[in-house]
């Protein structure tokens, strides 16, 4: 099928390159020309484990394209999906202009042939009726300098025979495991009101439905979840509050395991033993971050309100994770005392291991405090380290090597769980500090490893 991608952040590359890899014709367009030359050379504007294959091995094959030219895409695509960002504004709303303007320019270049529009980008919910009228408004627009009176969007649909419909597509990919989880999804979730849009996109997706590049091919198919569009758009912000909500839980039980002696982590074994609760989202640590997580919570909340219902939960989840990104201060306090003039290292940078990601992550609100606690403060990230991508980072040092981080701090915090960290020179980076203490931020290190090298542990809840 023939598909153009709007946007190409980390959901709309990575949605636009593995559709080409599983045979469809893409064409991705971004308003970046630079990001576009970029991508046209090869080179990925993302780290995304596996995406730089991929990208390569589809543009070869002639599938995927990249172009700034957005008339050029419509023209192309059967299906439009739309994967701009809708960053939180300071309310906690969905900044949507960017939507607002690709629907804009959709309906400034649409012809007669039926397309689907599809938002892939997280919408505050009733967004696809309200993605219909701007698509419509652009359509009118371009019909305004043969009619000075001006003509409706659907004046224009009847004059013109344009077709389209609009489908919620919400997207759960989680950042350093996108490409896996797109061809290895829990389910695909489709909303519309149009079943011709619907077999559309069930067409489309047959590929990864039938698993055939799947991890297991041999598993059932991939459940596919249609409903209307505001309860597609609804299961989106449901799922990661949930799971945002989750992640708050085990936190604030860590630190009534921290006052009673308990340790978090044999409790979050024991619960997450039932079937009813589960495993995944119990591991206790400084918080979430990222792009996700605090957007589509603030959204929820904010849409509650919108509609005069607070939702006290889900607030309460917000200031958990809030206080949580102090503990690691606390604890360092605890063992130090006075903070002011003392020199921290920080194992990570990045809101979660395998992504180069520092939207909203707690090392910069551990930054922000140590710099007013007059700490000097230095990190190291495997992968902002090495590339030299700072993305606007002030009052902190960034090392090269974790045996440069160790050399004369006071402490150490591990903010991010890089696999890598858990065979690093530990031995050897103890000796380099002036008091080889280790924050354990998401208990992730083997405590007795660090204090056969000479640290002094501590743990979240243990």
């Amino acid at each position: 099928m023939r598909v153009c991608v709007i946007g190409t952040g980390y959901v709309g590359l990575v949605t636009g390159t593995c559709l080409a890899h599983i045979g469809h014709h893409v064409i991705c367009v971004d308003n970046n020309e630079e990001k576009v030359k970029l991508m046209k050379s090869g080179q990925s504007p993302i780290f995304e484990p596996g995406l730089s294959e991929l990208m390569s091995s589809a543009s070869a094959s002639g599938n995927l394209e990249f172009t700034s030219d957005l008339a050029a895409g419509v023209a192309h695509g059967e299906i439009l999906f739309i994967a701009v960002g809708t960053p939180p504004l300071p309310t906690g709303e969905s900044d949507t202009r960017y939507v607002e303007a690709v629907a804009r320019g959709i309906g400034a270049h649409l012809d007669g042939d039926y397309k689907v529009l599809v938002n892939k980008s997280t919408v505050p919910i009733g967004s696809g009726d309200w993605v219909r009228r701007i698509v419509l408004d652009g359509l009118a627009e371009r019909q305004k300098p043969q009619n000075s009176e001006g003509v409706t969007g659907e004046e224009v649909v009847a004059k013109t025979g344009v077709q389209f419909d609009v489908v919620s597509n919400p997207e759960f990919l989680r950042e350093g495991c996108a490409v896996h989880d797109t061809f290895n999804p829990d389910r695909i979730v489709l909303g519309s009101n149009s079943q011709r849009a619907m077999n559309m996109m069930v067409e489309l997706y047959s590929p990864i439905v039938d698993r055939k590049f799947a991890e297991n091919t041999s598993l059932p198919p991939v459940p596919v979840v249609m409903t209307d569009i505001s309860s597609a758009e609804m299961i989106k912000y449901a799922a990661n509050a949930f799971l945002a909500t989750k992640i708050s839980f085990i936190n604030e039980v860590a630190n009534i395991c921290d006052r009673v002696g308990a340790d978090v982590t044999q409790v979050a074994r024991g619960i997450g033993l039932d079937s009813r609760i589960g495993s995944k989202f119990l591991q206790a640590g400084i918080g979430w971050g990222g792009s996700c997580f605090p957007k589509d919570v603030s959204a929820l909340v904010h849409t509650a309100d919108d509609y005069g219902y607070e939702a006290h939960l889900l607030k309460a989840a917000v200031e958990v994770n809030e206080r949580q990104r102090l503990i690691a201060i606390e604890k360092l306090q605890q063992v130090l005392k006075i903070l002011k003039g003392k020199t921290v290292g920080l194992l990570g940078l990045t809101f979660k291991p395998d992504t180069d990601d520092l939207r909203d992550a707690p090392s910069l609100n551990l930054i922000e405090n140590l710099n007013r606690l007059g700490a000097k403060v230095k990190a190291y990230d495997p992968i902002v380290s090495q590339t030299g991508m700072r993305h606007g980072l002030s009052g902190v040092l960034v090392e090269t090597d974790p045996e440069r981080l160790a050399d004369g701090c006071d402490a150490l915090v591990l903010v991010t769980d890089w696999e890598q960290f858990r065979n690093l020179d530990y031995e050897k980076m103890a000796k380099l500090m002036n008091h080889p203490v280790m924050i354990d931020g998401r208990n992730f290190l083997d405590k007795k490893v660090l204090e056969s090298a000479g640290f002094q542990y501590v743990g979240i809840g243990r």
